[in-house]
């Protein structure tokens, strides 16, 4: 990235300005992406173990699968999941507050007694696959922004911070040297101004 920018007080002044505010941004930039770092981190962990919770869940009915062919799936449904927002580091997540089941009526006496058990379960494996769901939109959405503000902190520190250094010192160099032109100029007209009143005299 090429810093545009003349040889005078007034860019000097504005690239000044522009510098001091990414410096002043730098650490919050850091600061967020470690703290985006951490969030990710942390759904990433938490998906994993709600995976895990969903192998021994089906794991723990291998044995009775055979049970299952009498179960009857419109027993049981998600009506509705909500859902809020949150903001983690300025970056909005949803979250779940709750599942909504919607349950059918149906007679004890007719069906197997374990059904009340098997409504139970569903509800926890539904609320595991639910949950990890969220959690893997979660860690998507935070490493997408993490993402972006590593790239704006590279973008700072290694591109545009050593860029305005670079320019203001360019100039400043440039402005010395021109007062350094000036003032040995003033030198030279004074020193040829004596030298003609001593003539003269």
């Amino acid at each position: 990235m090429t810093i545009k920018f003349q040889y005078n007080r007034t860019s000097l002044h504005n690239l000044n300005k522009q510098l001091n505010i990414r410096l002043r941004a730098l650490p919050t930039l850091k600061n967020k992406e470690a703290a985006l770092r951490l969030e990710v981190k942390k759904a990433k962990d938490k998906s994993d173990d709600l995976d895990q919770q969903l192998k021994i869940k089906i794991h723990e009915q291998e044995i009775s699968a055979g049970l299952w062919n009498e179960f009857l799936p419109e027993l049981i449904g998600i009506e509705n999941v909500s859902v809020s927002s949150r903001k983690i580091a300025g970056v909005s997540i949803p979250v779940m507050d709750e599942i909504i089941f919607k349950e059918k009526d149906f007679s004890l006496f007719s069906k197997p007694d374990w059904i009340p058990a098997g409504i139970s379960f569903v509800k926890e494996l539904a609320r595991i696959v639910t949950e990890r769901e969220f959690y893997t939109r979660k860690m998507a959405l935070l490493d997408k922004s993490r993402k972006k503000t590593t790239q704006k902190v590279n973008l700072y520190e290694k591109v545009q911070i050593p860029g305005y250094e670079d320019a203001i010192r360019k100039i400043k160099r440039f402005l010395e040297d021109e007062e350094n032109l000036s003032k040995s100029a003033q030198k030279i007209v004074k020193k040829r101004q004596q030298k003609q009143k001593a003539t003269a005299g």
